[in-house]
């Protein structure tokens, strides 16, 4: 009996061991394919060390319109010669930003000239419209900083309004600070007309403290479409007709009626040949488009520009209300 379980002792230690044996030869193979998809690992992932080449995308600029968001522009720094030529490129800038702001033949441009606020026959305000500026050198050195890496860039528009209390509209015709008056022949009907149209266009206009007058922009284009009649105009010393003749007179009466006030005169041509309605020297020739009769109002209080059409007559007054009097 002893015997026996030993013998099955025996029995039972071999077979342990053979499990033994067997579990090792399992780890040795299962080390070995680790360390064989290890190698395999390292052969086809490059070394942490090794610099993978990046794909970037060129930087982009766009510009965009502070006042809508929209964006109006796109532009490449590396196609328009950045990364080669800065000078050239920024010649190309130069020429975006003159055409954003002024405008092409096509696209009108963001620069615009005040039309000046008026009063009408009730006395109520008809609004004008802002002097706008897009500062084009701004533009330039705002896209060059941004050319780099490529960011959004905002057009540099600088507004102005009408510089004029709300509180003053009822005063302002109070006083007459200056006054002048010419004459034509009530005959010639076609010149009348331009003579009392235009003259109309500048009835009532508001000039605020600082604000700048410009004679084409607030009568507008002289065309037979807006009520201009053919009439005798001055052209390279010669009397001809065309569209608008005539309204040299309205604009030669303002300039001799606000040369009494304190204003900076801007811009004033005289015409080729000697007119008879003011003396000579002191006309203001205008032509849509090219000659424009221009000033600023530098006196510190707002102005009121009244026109009288009569019988053969015109009259311009500047008012103000009686609290500006002195400054006048």
């Amino acid at each position: 009996m002893k015997r026996w379980i030993v013998t099955l002792f025996l029995i039972s230690l071999m077979g342990l061991t053979g499990c033994l044996e067997k579990s090792e030869n399992d780890e040795a193979a299962v080390e070995k394919k680790d360390a064989e998809l290890e190698q395999h690992i390292e052969e086809t992932i490059p070394d942490e060390k090794e610099e993978i080449p990046q794909v970037t995308k060129p930087a982009v600029v766009t510009i965009v319109d502070p006042i809508t968001l929209e964006i109006i522009h796109t532009l490449s720094p590396k196609e328009l010669g950045y990364e080669t030529d800065v000078e050239f490129y920024k010649l190309k800038l130069e020429k975006i930003a003159k055409e954003l702001a002024r405008g092409t033949e096509t696209e009108q441009g963001y620069d615009q000239k005040m039309i000046l606020d008026k009063l009408g026959e009730d006395g109520q305000v008809i609004n004008g419209s802002p002097l706008v500026i897009l500062k084009e050198s701004e533009l330039v050195e705002k896209i060059l900083a941004a050319s780099i890496s490529g960011e959004d860039v905002e057009l540099p528009l600088y507004v102005t309004e009408s510089n004029y209390k709300t509180e003053d509209i009822p005063s302002l015709d109070e006083v007459i600070v200056a006054s002048f008056t010419t004459y034509f022949n009530p005959s010639d009907v076609g010149r009348n007309k331009n003579i009392e149209l235009s003259a109309k266009a500048l009835n009532n206009v508001i000039i605020g403290s600082g604000d700048h007058f410009s004679f084409n922009t607030m009568v507008g284009p002289r065309t037979e479409a807006t009520g201009y009649q053919p009439a005798p105009e001055i052209v390279n010393k010669k009397l001809v007709m065309g569209i608008g003749g005539g309204i040299c007179q309205t604009s030669s009466t303002l300039f001799n009626a606000v040369d009494h006030v304190p204003v900076n005169i801007v811009e004033r041509h005289h015409h080729s040949l000697s007119v008879g309605y003011v003396p000579q020297g002191r006309d203001a020739t205008v032509s849509y488009g090219t000659l424009d009769f221009r000033f600023q109002n530098i006196s510190g209080a707002p102005l009121l520009i009244t026109t009288i059409y009569g019988h053969g007559v015109l009259t311009v007054e500047v008012r103000t209300a009686k609290k500006y009097e002195a400054k006048l």
